[in-house]
């Protein structure tokens, strides 16, 4: 079973808080987003393999440090995913990023992919979906059986907030896939709302309705 982990850091903590805000205004969530993204890129590449090179210090020669292999790769659901990409590439600039579209269809409410574009070496990267809010699960096990699809092996997801339902739902459909959240809110409204939550991403996030 894939696990589970609560980014809990006291400045992502302070930062989340402030997103939640009903009274934050556009710009400044943001830029709250943006900056609890690059604090969760810590934690989520905190298991990235590393090898030994040589390095020549201003002093002597030593041995160093370097990330092994290929770096990472970002997919944003579109579109509030969209507003945690900045935030990591200020970490791992190196980073190639994707995009999945999905929808949901009004009649079934099931999510329905309407555009991918992937990196041509996707298949060889560590993976991160991102998607800032996990609410029944839909979207996020859409997203990631898109990858599986397309060869795809080495995913994680990465949100803002959860749910308790969204998280079983992944788990479920994807136990090979880990979960970084910032925060594991109370339940989902009859609405499919995360309780507390945040309200829209989207709309917060880019001043719509």
């Amino acid at each position: 079973m894939g696990k589970l982990v609560v980014c809990d850091h006291p400045l992502i903590q302070h930062k989340l808080t402030h997103i939640r805000d009903k009274n934050t205004n556009t710009k400044d969530f943001r830029d709250l987003v943006d900056e609890v993204a690059t604090l969760m890129a810590y934690e989520i590449t905190r298991d990235v393999p590393l090898q030994s090179i040589p390095v020549e210090t201003p002093v002597t020669e030593a041995e160093g440090k370097v990330i092994s292999g290929r770096m990472l790769g970002l997919i944003p659901v579109l579109r509030a995913g969209l507003g945690m990409v900045d935030g990591m590439l200020k970490l791992i600039p190196s980073a190639k990023v994707g995009h999945i579209g999905l929808f949901r269809h009004p009649d079934t409410l099931e999510p329905v992919e309407y555009y991918v574009n992937l990196p041509s070496d996707a298949t060889e990267r560590m993976l991160i979906v991102i998607d800032p809010m996990l609410a029944t699960g839909g979207s996020a096990c859409a997203a990631i059986e898109t990858l599986k699809q397309r060869g795809c092996a080495q995913i994680k997801l990465m949100c803002l907030i959860a749910a308790p339902e969204g998280v079983a739902a992944v788990h479920q459909a994807h136990p090979d896939v880990d979960i970084y959240i910032a925060a594991l809110d109370e339940k989902l409204d009859d609405h499919g709302y995360i309780v507390p939550g945040l309200g829209d991403a989207g709309d917060r996030m880019y001043g719509t309705k």
